[in-house]
């Protein structure tokens, strides 16, 4: 298997251009279950959790074309058409390599009036059960069914009625599959302690776009009036926060200095505001952001929380900076309990890093040294390039399919700001 290998010590500088969000990404393909019409995605980020998803959705019947193809295109574009649905089931072959596949539910029940969905894979960062998901679908007027590690999902007469979804705990993905779900019931429908995620309020305007009725987009409160029909659309995939940040923590780790191009600053206050109070200078332009590292990062204290929030999916490469702090930084994780997985592997490059339950006390260290590490999940194999930036030496990260899911080009982008990485063959 593949592997990528970092001599650090180089100093970031340059402009990377920031790719369409994978979050996101994963939660405008389903839509396409929706209509009968095209749904066209620009911007739309070479990832390996895509190409599955559209392997996903021509198990449905669903045509794909891709166009931008060539492996030096970034931002491709993507028509698919579910002219007739051949099929409603999603197997666990497919469904198990990625956790965003349960978001074909709600669509594929709200459509075709039943839906049959394997239990889903993904990132091993803890236990992420789907009862959110299902109690909402309930809450329209679905009926469930698991059996053999199979979900099914019913709507009586062949047609939701739509209802009132209230979540006790705020759930990104029971919101996405419950919106998908409404907009095609035969009724109204609210969704209350609703996500606002960035990712949301881009899945609303997709959805819009194909002509739902969908207000309160950007608040807790979704109120959906079901129509008869989506029509098709041409949408355009937000760009990837997470990446944003995950590359700005590369540039202050390195005391670089970067111009993070195609950004949407107000989708990632959190991390500019964190970036800001750990002595990194931040700038915003239009449509991008300068991040620079003249001094010692100062220590912080930071806690994840759900969108505007600091997010979690931002946690890990925050670690890895604040390896190098001047000083004892205290993460707290609210959102998921087995997300510090990463911790071993940087302790191997040096790093001093204490956890207790779901915190972690972050002591930084005068230097890294470079190992050989493995990731574990998508943000943690980020966190390990991170400090593999920065630490003296070679460091080897391998399993690095987990960053194929999430990070386009990785190491195109940063070799591009002076970074000395390569991906090479063999464990």
């Amino acid at each position: 298997m593949d592997r990528i290998l970092i001599r650090g010590g180089n100093r970031l500088k340059g402009r990377i251009a920031i790719s369409g969000a994978k979050n996101a990404a994963l939660t405008l393909l389903p839509c396409a279950l929706l209509t009968e019409e095209p749904l066209t995605l620009r911007n739309l980020p070479r990832l390996a959790d895509v190409d599955s998803f559209g392997h996903l959705l021509n198990q449905f019947g669903v045509s794909t074309m891709t166009e931008g193809a060539h492996p030096s295109d970034f931002g491709r574009v993507m028509t698919m058409r579910g002219q007739r649905l051949t099929s409603t089931v999603a197997p666990y072959d497919i469904v198990r390599k990625m956790r965003a596949s349960i978001l074909v539910l709600g669509p594929l029940v709200a459509r075709a009036g039943e839906a049959t969905v394997s239990l889903p894979g993904g990132c091993a960062i803890g236990n992420r059960p789907i009862d959110l998901h299902l109690k909402a679908l309930e809450a329209l007027g679905a009926e469930i069914e698991l059996a053999a590690g199979y979900v099914k999902a019913t709507a009586p007469n062949g047609r939701l009625p739509g209802g009132r979804v209230t979540f006790p705990i705020v759930s990104v993905g029971a919101t996405e599959n419950a919106l998908m779900a409404a907009v095609l019931a035969s009724g109204s429908s609210v969704i209350d302690n609703a996500a606002r995620e960035p990712e949301i309020v881009d899945l609303c305007r997709c959805l819009v776009a194909m002509g739902a009725r969908i207000d309160g987009i950007g608040t807790e409160r979704l109120e959906i009036e079901g129509v008869d029909r989506l029509h098709g659309a041409t949408y355009a995939v937000m760009p990837d926060r997470i990446e944003a940040g995950s590359y700005a923590c590369a540039a202050a780790i390195t005391g670089g200095a970067v111009e993070l191009a195609g950004i949407a600053a107000e989708d990632m206050r959190a991390t500019i505001d964190a970036l800001v109070e750990a002595g990194v200078t931040v700038e915003e332009r239009r449509n991008a952001l300068f991040v620079e590292a003249t001094g010692p990062i100062g220590p912080l204290t930071l806690s994840t929380a759900p969108f505007p929030g600091f997010a979690t999916d931002m946690q890990a490469q925050f670690m890895a900076m604040l390896t190098k702090a001047s000083g004892a930084s205290v993460l707290t994780e609210t959102i998921f309990e087995n997300r510090y997985m990463h911790v071993p592997e940087l302790a191997r490059m040096g790093a001093d890093i204490q956890v207790r339950g779901r915190v972690a006390v972050v002591r930084g260290v005068d230097k890294l040294v470079g190992a050989p590490v493995m990731a574990t999940d998508l943000r943690a194999s980020m966190s390990l390039i991170i400090a593999g930036l920065a630490a003296e030496g070679e460091t080897s990260v391998s399993r690095i399919y987990h960053l194929d899911r999430g990070y386009e080009r990785l190491e195109e982008k940063l070799q591009a700001v002076g970074a000395d990485i390569q991906r090479v063959g063999g464990e």
